[in-house]
């Protein structure tokens, strides 16, 4: 475990973003655990009775709550815009999973470190704050396991303890390579557990999750690949293990998944799973792209979050999930960066955005009648969704959640002189050439300064060097 900060606990901020929506001259405390024991507004520094905000930390901009990233594969990130080349008459996804493939077969534990550990500082760097990390790569080359079943999810932990995100560490059940049973496929062999073997590998990690303050939940990976017998038994052996226990899904993210369960079930994907398993608040359904009016209303009602990963949507071509149907229905959502083709997360915020645009040839489609400001609104929605899907307290700025804390720089040429709404939305819609974030703190303890974490240059080498080994040929 990294040592506790002796650093301040406190944090002052002209502007920041609570729940309920912007405050001024804001004191944030927080305790040894970093979990936020005080949270004041209009906090007056010149008066003679501000206490403790005279030794507080000065916030360099608007303060607002760390990003919970709902979706990772961490191994993904180093073959990013390494797929961008047509390989057959019509790419898709498909075509891409098979480039994907030959990539995960080339991971060592080492490599899978590296290249985590460099991806969890870009994210840092990027305000998010935590990571649901879905872990499907488990055995060596040729389904062979390790003499600890745990390496590779021990080396994304340790990723993850060096960099000071935290994580929710999913690891995923994976069993078949379609609907009915079919056999896996050679390249899937890495992936592939028993039930039996998923919830010894879920007994082994629980006291090093714990250690590290990490949560432990599952991830079957799809109704493609896990049966619907082993889902069952994974859920209930997961929950007679850990009752609060994230489970995440693969749903509906491609037509021809639709299509295939159609023939195999005579149902569409989220309409089988409503109806077969228990979904209710701890599940998240990553994608659920293609789902009919009835689904998404089903789906909402069970106060399950909704996981959208724009840019890696719009990179495989999934499509686009309707926002505003779902939030008709009071539905919960969050982002995640999933193959990681773009590390950032305001930019999944304006991808989502701009898809909603797109599809329905409309301006600020995500402003809400109590927040006009989309970068506001989406920001405190995502949020609120991402810490529950993640299973932790980190759904915001108030007293008990844990202190993540994002800083903008109030003097980046995109913010400077703007009210701190407008700040947040020229963050969000008008800053990419130059990150506007300064500051990071993740349970109180500051992980990005001036923009840069202090492993940035010895993270950014091993990287390079990771992915020149994985991606050469054989």
């Amino acid at each position: 475990m990294t040592a506790p900060s002796l650093a301040p606990r406190t944090l002052f901020a002209a502007d920041a973003l609570l729940p309920a929506g912007w405050a001024r001259n804001v004191l944030l405390s927080w305790d040894e655990k970093g979990r936020l024991t005080e949270v004041l507004t209009d906090v007056d520094l010149q008066s003679g009775e501000a206490g403790e905000a005279e030794d507080a930390i000065r916030a360099a901009g608007p303060v607002i709550p760390g990003m919970p990233n709902l979706h990772s594969h961490a191994f993904q990130r180093a073959f990013g815009g390494l797929t961008e080349f047509r390989g057959q008459a019509q790419d898709s996804f498909w075509s891409w999973r098979n480039l994907m493939y030959g990539f995960a077969n080339r991971m060592t534990p080492e490599a899978l470190e590296a290249i985590a550990t460099w991806l969890y500082l870009e994210m840092l760097e990027a305000g998010y704050t935590s990571v649901c990390e879905f872990h499907y790569v488990h055995h060596d080359v040729g389904g062979k396991p390790y003499a600890d079943d745990a390496t590779l999810s021990l080396a994304l932990l340790r990723a993850a303890e060096k960099t000071g995100i935290v994580m929710t560490l999913l690891p995923v059940l994976y069993q078949t390579s379609g609907f009915g049973g079919k056999p896996p496929r050679e390249d899937q062999a890495r992936f592939i557990r028993s039930t039996d073997s998923m919830l010894s590998l879920l007994q082994r990690l629980t006291p090093a999750t714990q250690a590290q303050n990490a949560v432990l939940g599952l991830a079957p990976h799809s109704l493609r690949a896990v049966p619907p017998d082993s889902l069952k038994a994974a859920v209930a052996g997961l929950h007679a293990m850990l009752p609060q226990a994230p489970v995440h899904i693969h749903i509906a993210e491609q037509t021809q998944e639709v299509d295939d369960c159609l023939a195999w079930s005579g149902q569409r994907p989220v309409q089988w799973l409503l109806e077969h398993a228990p979904v209710d608040e701890s599940w998240c359904l990553v994608h659920a792209t293609h789902m009919t009016a009835d689904e998404y209303a089903g789906a909402a009602r069970t106060g399950a979050v909704a996981g959208i990963c724009p840019t890696t949507e719009a990179n495989l071509g999934d499509g686009i999930f309707d926002m505003p149907l779902w939030l008709q229905h009071g539905g919960r959502w969050g982002v995640g960066s999933d193959s990681h083709a773009c590390v950032n997360a305001a930019e999944e915020l304006l991808m989502l955005e701009y898809g909603q645009r797109l599809s329905r040839r409309q301006r600020n489609v995500l402003a809400s009648s109590g927040q006009p400001e989309v970068a506001t609104a989406m920001t405190l929605q995502a949020v609120q969704g991402g810490a529950q899907a993640a299973g932790r307290a980190i759904g915001g700025l108030a007293v008990g959640e844990q202190a993540d804390l994002v800083a903008l720089g109030a003097q980046h040429v995109a913010l400077r002189d703007l009210p701190a709404p407008s700040m947040l939305s020229a963050h969000v819609f008008g800053s990419h050439r130059t990150s506007a974030i300064d500051s990071v703190w993740v349970a109180g303890q500051q992980r990005i300064t001036g923009g840069r974490h202090t492993l940035h240059d010895a993270a950014a080498h091993a990287f390079v060097a990771a992915r020149s080994a994985t991606i050469a040929p054989d």
